[in-house]
């Protein structure tokens, strides 16, 4: 199948901006931190991409930035069975208390590891990402805090949800404003044998049934934008519990300071952030407030 590869620099506190302008084009989005403030956002799409309506997106998510709409590079790749190629490189790895495999991989996972099968060619999260890497990690830390609830907000491919409920082996809250990712999500529960343990919504924030009924919540994981991160700060902070732990990844190091600020504004304290690749993951604590004796 023959493919393009999409190119666009642009200053870095623009990228979420045009990020989401390029995702209904492209089967595949990455970006990377340049020096200068700056970043390259590369997308892969199938040869039918309509450039003429990329461009228009593409300006219109610069000027809602503040910015002059960036250069657009499009360039034709050969064809290759890239769903093959992408499989042989992605052999089993392990993150923290974690192994992450394709299905089809026969091997058994090593002994005190959980095993989590994901399918390689899956756009919403595989583990090889430093943001999705740098939540695993975080709850490889936290294994052996009691957690009885938590929910999983921005789920893409369900990785974090199946992991929570393999760690700790309790009911997980899933959800995802994207059709697609919520039933890729159910579909990776079954593979991973935690169907009835994972239990996944479509939407947008907090405002389901699913999301806003089954609150508080002692573990958030969230791994979206800095920009949506920041908008929902004050609805996490009202749904999680006294005590609880928030997981907070999608963002930039730059980003960190702005989404940190934003919930320390309504309560919640920095535990630890972990850096990986120029993406940085928030580790957040709900304080229990008690009067007399004791620290919050």
């Amino acid at each position: 199948m023959a493919m393009l590869r999409v190119f666009i620099e642009l200053p870095a506190d623009a990228a979420d901006h045009v990020e989401a302008a390029l995702a209904p084009y492209a089967d595949a989005i990455s970006r990377s931190v340049e020096v200068g403030g700056r970043c390259r956002i590369e997308g892969l799409g199938e040869d039918a991409l309509d450039v003429r309506a990329l461009d228009l997106a593409v300006s219109l998510a610069a000027a809602a930035a503040g910015i002059d709409p960036p250069a657009v590079a499009i360039e034709a790749l050969p064809e290759r069975d890239w769903l093959a190629e992408n499989r042989e490189r992605f052999a089993a790895f392990r993150i923290g208390r974690f192994r992450i495999r394709e299905p089809d991989d026969p091997m058994p996972c090593p002994p005190g590891l959980i095993d989590l099968r994901i399918e390689a060619a899956t756009a919403f999260g595989s583990g090889r990402h430093g943001s999705t890497e740098g939540c695993l990690r975080a709850m490889s830390g936290l294994a052996r805090r009691p957690v009885a609830h938590p929910i999983d907000v921005g789920c893409g491919s369900g990785i974090l949800a199946i992991a929570a409920a393999k760690l700790w082996r309790v009911p997980v809250v899933a959800c995802d404003v994207d059709p697609a990712a919520v039933a890729v999500t159910r579909a990776n529960a079954r593979l991973n044998g935690v169907a009835r343990l994972v239990r996944v919504a479509e939407a947008d924030g907090w405002q389901a049934s699913l999301i806003a009924g089954g609150a508080p919540y002692d573990l958030v994981l969230c791994n979206i934008l800095a920009r949506p991160l920041k908008r929902l700060a004050g609805d996490l902070a009202r749904h999680i519990a006294p005590g609880g732990v928030a997981v907070l990844a999608g963002l930039l190091v730059a980003d960190g300071a702005d989404v940190l600020a934003a919930h320390r504004s309504f309560g919640l304290r920095l535990v630890e952030r972990i850096d990986l690749e120029g993406w940085r993951t928030l580790l957040l604590r709900r304080p229990v407030l008690r009067t007399g004796r004791g620290v919050p």
